[in-house]
């Protein structure tokens, strides 16, 4: 069969455009044939049956709205070259103005806008308004994409809920969860201070966006005071971000760790005791799973995609993201007690091990097998 994939990026680095990469890279190991409308792909092997159609922006073109408008459109061309030789489309979310077979939903903005924490409800300026008119022009783009599709895919339960939205026509959902990479990320004794980081004391793990309060970084700090055996490592670009100083006034900065932007977050991973995670609005974040897959307990909050893979099994879900002192408690529990701390690492790796990504590729490349014989069925009746 020849499938069709468009979205913006397709490659390791990038959490939509890895799930796209995977989907492509195995449906190639299958023998179909994939064809990608994207602005930049990456690290697939070179194939016959690949054909990638690459719709870069102008340089001179500004601002993200303007730059994904250009691209819906000129898909819209490109797409209509190849549609008749595709068994079936694949969209991610408005990325084009083009109708398609399957729109895999990444992020619900209608959501995240509503949130307390989105910078307009922060924070009036000149940032926060672009941030508002961002999200309210991408409610509308999504609804109209996701009308157009012939089924939506969600990428976590969350997900799916966030698109019963009274505003959309009721449909079946399906939910296809995110994977891993279950070789590159896995559990082993790791030299913490060939890491920077230090030995024999416990250590939580937070990894993020550090420029976005959706993260939720804040918490985690405002939490540490009160586990005061803890110390915690955060991988992410931390300058020009405000949580150094939150950590100094806290008086927590010898037990912070700012490790910047990590291009080795496996070997990090495998060096931390705890990941914790309470991001105030995710779809379905990789790092939950790859924290599962390198055999660490997760603690996490109930609005972040994805944690309804964390029984109580394998790690802790907070009703509440912003609660500092129920995060303490759960981040106090595992570091006083490392019987359940590993307990819970090594069914958290058989977890992750059920949602690798040849698995989750799989699931996306029957359903376009199916989509394409009932729309072959249809012509034929």
């Amino acid at each position: 069969m020849k499938f069709c994939i468009i979205t913006h990026n397709i490659g390791r680095n990038d959490g939509q455009g890895r799930v796209n990469f995977e989907i492509a890279a195995e449906a190639l190991r299958q023998g179909h044939e994939v064809v990608l409308l994207a602005e930049k792909v990456s690290g697939l092997p070179g194939d016959a049956r690949q054909t990638s159609i690459l719709l870069k922006p102008p340089a001179w073109l500004p601002t993200r709205i303007l730059r994904d408008q250009l691209f819906a459109l000129r898909s819209i061309v490109a797409l209509s070259r190849v549609r008749a030789t595709c068994d079936a489309v694949l969209a991610n979310g408005f990325v084009t103005w083009a109708r398609c077979d399957i729109n895999a939903v990444h992020f619900v903005h209608a959501s995240w806008v509503r949130s307390l924490n989105h910078r307009w409800q922060l924070k009036r300026d000149a940032r926060s308004l672009y941030a508002w008119l961002y999200s309210g022009l991408n409610i509308g783009l999504e609804r109209s994409a996701f009308r157009r599709a012939g089924q939506l895919v969600a990428v976590s339960r969350s997900v799916a809920a966030d698109l019963q939205s009274p505003r959309m026509p009721k449909r079946p959902i399906r939910v296809i969860l995110n994977g891993v990479d279950t070789v590159e990320f896995y559990p082993a004794p790791t030299d913490r201070q060939t890491l920077g980081l230090p030995h024999a004391v416990p250590l939580a793990l937070f990894a993020g966006d550090l420029k976005s309060p959706r993260k939720n970084l804040d918490t985690v700090l405002r939490a540490l005071p009160l586990v005061p055996d803890l110390h915690l490592a955060v991988a992410g670009r931390a300058t020009g971000t405000p949580y150094p100083a939150l950590a100094a006034a806290l008086g927590v900065s010898e037990r912070v760790h700012f490790l910047g932007f990590r291009r080795d977050m496996p070997a990090v991973m495998r060096a931390a005791d705890i990941f914790v995670f309470p991001s105030r609005y995710e779809a379905c974040t990789l790092v939950l799973l790859e924290a599962l897959a390198s055999g660490i307990p997760v603690v996490t909050a109930r609005c972040t995609g994805g944690s309804e893979l964390i029984d109580p099994d394998v790690g802790i879900v907070l009703e509440d993201c912003d609660d500092i002192e129920a995060l303490a408690s759960a981040l106090q529990l595992l570091v006083t007690d490392k019987t359940l701390r590993q307990a819970m690492g090594r069914r958290a790796r058989t977890l992750a091990e059920h949602h690798s990504w040849p698995i989750m590729a799989r699931r996306y490349i029957d359903l376009m097998a199916q989509t394409a014989k009932v729309q072959e069925t249809a012509v034929h009746v």
